[in-house]
């Protein structure tokens, strides 16, 4: 599967994004969806994921409650809806699909990466 993010862009804190990413291929449902962060100078972490059905997500704790993640398997394409944003969460973001892993499994990475969207965050 290819992936293809967008949605990335300059927002204040407290403001609002949708990152979306878009999939190709015919088994886009058959794949975990995740995404991913890496701010300058640190290592990429897990962000957020969501199960085949949807049925299932799972957090990081830095960003629970604040970001939501969904997806649409007749649009091929999983979303990261994030409000009340922080400086913190400035990074680029990439989102990643797996066949393998479950929610759970996925904080540990994903075999197919997309480009990353960039997400600035000012004060």
């Amino acid at each position: 599967v290819q992936l293809q993010a967008s949605g990335g862009g300059l927002v204040q804190a407290g403001g609002s994004l949708r990152l979306s990413c878009a999939a190709s291929g015919r088994t886009f449902s058959t794949y975990t969806m995740g995404w991913f962060r890496q701010a300058p100078g640190k290592e990429r972490e897990f962000v957020a994921a969501i199960s085949r059905s949807a049925i299932n997500t799972s957090y990081a704790d830095s960003v629970k409650g604040r970001f939501t993640i969904s997806r649409d398997n007749a649009k091929n394409t999983v979303y990261l809806q994030m409000i009340s944003l922080k400086p913190e969460d400035t990074a680029v973001y990439y989102c990643a699909g797996d066949r393998k892993v479950s929610t759970v499994a996925a904080r540990g990475g994903m075999d197919y990466w997309g480009k990353g969207t960039l997400v600035t965050v000012s004060s």
